[in-house]
């Protein structure tokens, strides 16, 4: 957890091939890599950027210390030449990626890596292990939180996440995608976000009875109260000594403000709804019911529909394994190659699976607002250095389906860039926001969707385009690979 310095975070082959380009070319050219996924995750319309602050640091800290040329070396496979050069490794080139809290579509680069070729080619690994991971949890944080409709949803995950890197991390990306904090007390630290939670069952069986173990708790956290209720009988127990607890504290003149119980088990519409009615009765119609147990966007959906009274959520594992979908599925693919001119001459990779034909060449995005609503209404991938005018019509071409043309009239939409430089020459120039900033940009960004693209069944997708100059390269570059 304390290895800052993660340059040996990748796959043996970037190794080999870097050897390679370092034996058999006779010059390390300059190339672009660009970094993108091809499907939304979940069946869903969009996702959410998320995980630059960890790829900044491991670009930060990439070297190769004495042990791991040590370690390479006993492998048998490297030349001293080669260990050498990887001795006095620094990275030297330029990144440029969209910026954490973003929404996103399938095959627009997430990050863009104009760099030696052996240098780009190292980064490959840790690069889609660090995005890839961290923004499939905040997609799906996003998900959840547009299921509960304005409650507040806590990450819960810690205990279920795959080791504790995926449990630091996944739970910043789930607070970047709406959760309103952690239970994750490391990730709290490290990140400056609000670390909450309440007791266990254990508590309540530890003591002699369920009254007793109430009321110690509140005791202690009178601040910050919620009793949980379903360790024996919800409705016959929990919630009639959660009530004699409260109504306690309001006769000694402790005043009640974060307050209320928890449900962990148990059918939560129906017993939510009772436990409301007891403690509206009561006089206690401000306190909070807050539930866990195995949820997701679409169990937190159903129980909305069916009138739950459950204002808070908290979400494990289904959140940090994002369980229905574990792996978001970027890729890194080579897009240009800088020739002695010092000109980008573009790159496609072909395939009989129409989705996997790439974009060749040296990129931007520019994300297209429809004028009246502020809503998304395409991306635009283009050429670097190409102009365009709000005041002019905006031609735009599908990737896949290249008859399919969109004409936007003048006036009618606005354009934002989207990639931001991150490293130039090596040295970083962007400085990444706290965390919960971020998150409010997030949220910014998600009321820009459609309320259909963000539905879970059947969502509409967001046009991703190509501008005329880029898909005229990108047909000349087929028809040329065509004829050999």
């Amino acid at each position: 957890m304390d290895r800052q310095n993660l340059t040996l975070l990748t796959d043996l082959y970037e190794l080999t091939m870097m050897q390679g380009y370092f034996e058999h070319k006779e010059q390390n050219e300059t190339v672009i890599f660009d970094a993108f996924y091809r499907t939304n995750p979940c069946g869903g319309g969009y996702a959410v950027a998320a995980g630059l602050e960890q790829l900044i640091k491991y670009i930060r800290e990439l070297h190769f210390s004495a042990q791991d040329i040590a370690y390479l070396d006993s492998l048998n496979i490297f030349s001293k030449n080669f260990l050498d050069y990887l001795a006095n490794f620094k990275f030297s080139g330029d990144i440029y990626a969209i910026p954490e809290g973003t929404v996103i579509f399938p095959r627009e680069p997430l990050v863009k890596v104009i760099a030696p070729i052996m240098e780009a080619q190292l980064v490959e690994t840790a690069i889609l292990n660090i995005i890839n991971h961290q923004s499939l949890i905040a997609t799906k944080a996003a998900r959840v939180c547009y299921a509960a409709k304005g409650d507040g949803i806590m990450e819960f995950g810690l205990r279920r996440a795959q080791g504790p890197d995926a449990g630091i991390y996944g739970a910043r990306a789930a607070v970047i995608g709406g959760c309103v904090g952690t239970s994750n007390v490391l990730c709290g630290q490290l990140f400056d976000v609000p670390v909450k939670g309440t007791h266990a069952h254990s508590w309540i069986m530890s003591f002699p009875d369920e009254y007793t173990a109430f009321k110690t708790y509140a005791d202690m956290y009178p601040a910050a109260c919620i009793l949980l209720v379903d360790t024996y009988d919800t409705l016959k127990s929990g919630v009639p000594n959660a009530i004699r607890v409260f109504q306690e504290m309001r006769a000694a003149g402790i005043p009640l403000t974060n307050y209320g119980i928890r449900l962990d088990s148990g059918d939560l519409a129906y017993l939510s709804k009772k436990a409301r009615k007891m403690l509206d009765n009561a006089g206690f119609s401000d306190a909070v019911i807050s539930a866990s147990n195995d949820l997701d966007e679409y169990l937190i959906e159903t129980l909305k529909a069916q009138g739950a009274a459950i204002s808070s959520w908290g979400v494990g594992t289904n959140l940090i394994t994002a369980k229905d979908n574990p792996a978001f599925g970027g890729v890194y693919k080579l897009a240009a190659i800088m020739d002695e001119k010092g000109e980008f001459i573009p790159k496609i990779k072909l395939s009989e699976n129409t989705e996997k034909v790439t974009n060749p060449g040296n990129k931007t995005i520019y994300r297209v607002y429809e004028k009246d609503t502020g809503k998304i209404k395409a991306d635009l991938i283009c050429l670097v250095g190409e102009t365009f005018s709000e005041r002019e019509p905006l031609l735009l071409f599908d990737p896949l389906e290249p008859w399919k043309k969109t004409k936007l009239p003048a006036g009618s939409y606005t354009l934002r860039e989207l990639l931001v430089p991150v490293f130039q020459k090596g040295e970083c120039c962007y400085e990444s926001p706290k965390v919960m900033d971020i998150r409010s940009y997030c949220q910014s960004e998600l009321n820009t969707l459609w309320d259909e693209t963000r539905r879970f069944v059947n969502p509409h997708q967001i046009y991703v385009d190509l501008s005329k100059k880029l898909y005229d390269i990108k047909i000349q570059l087929l028809d040329q690979m065509s004829e050999k």
